[in-house]
């Protein structure tokens, strides 16, 4: 099963919900991984829609290309991670003409990443569909170093750019598209807790 359910948290902290079409003249979809699933039952509901739709995919190993592709959307893009991706993105959204449909399903890392985008490109982000699919694992930041540390899924972690234990808070910046992650020993270094996997 490719969906879960956050426990409730601070404000701060994205909360998702399920794709739903949208009238409009076009529509952009960016999913990655498990997300293709909210495209397809999204899809399945209104078929029509593909006609309008542009569909930017990043597998992360998962097999669904061949079924987006089935839907016969008016384009679609298939890369292998989301920087290779990320120009196609900044490009269709420059181009977008009023009545643009967005909606972003997958994991957190994505979009959040691809949100960013979208509200630099001008789109206010309570106008972006979200809906969380697949893994939990966050992209987070060392409120020390700055460095961004992808695809965590335990509680300490170390970070990957400067080796502090951090502690995997619920704060998260949009414009970072990150969670945050404070040093957990800064007091007594060395007195680390044992990691455990995040929402165990």
């Amino acid at each position: 099963m490719s969906t879960f359910n956050f426990p409730e948290s601070i404000r701060s902290r994205p909360v998702y919900g399920t794709l739903q079409a949208q009238v409009g003249k076009s529509h952009l979809m960016i999913a990655d991984a498990h997300g293709a699933e909210a495209v397809l039952e999204m899809a399945a509901k209104e078929p029509a829609m593909m006609a309008q739709s542009h569909i930017i995919y990043i597998p992360k190993g998962m097999q669904f290309g061949l079924q987006i592709q089935a839907l016969k959307p008016a384009q679609y893009y298939e890369g292998p991670s989301y920087a290779a991706a990320v120009s196609r993105i900044k490009r269709v959204l420059s181009d977008a003409a009023m009545g643009l449909q967005i909606y972003l399903s997958g994991t957190e890392g994505l979009i959040g990443q691809a949100q960013y985008e979208v509200m630099q490109a001008g789109f206010d982000y309570t106008a972006i569909q979200t809906e969380h699919r697949g893994s939990v694992a966050r992209r987070m930041q060392c409120v020390h170093c700055k460095g961004i540390t992808e695809d965590v899924m335990i509680d300490p972690f170390q970070c990957s750019h400067c080796g502090l234990n951090l502690f995997v808070r619920d704060h998260y910046s949009r414009r970072l598209a990150a969670f945050q992650g404070v040093c957990i020993d800064a007091e007594e270094p060395g007195n680390v807790p044992p990691s455990v996997e995040l929402y165990s």
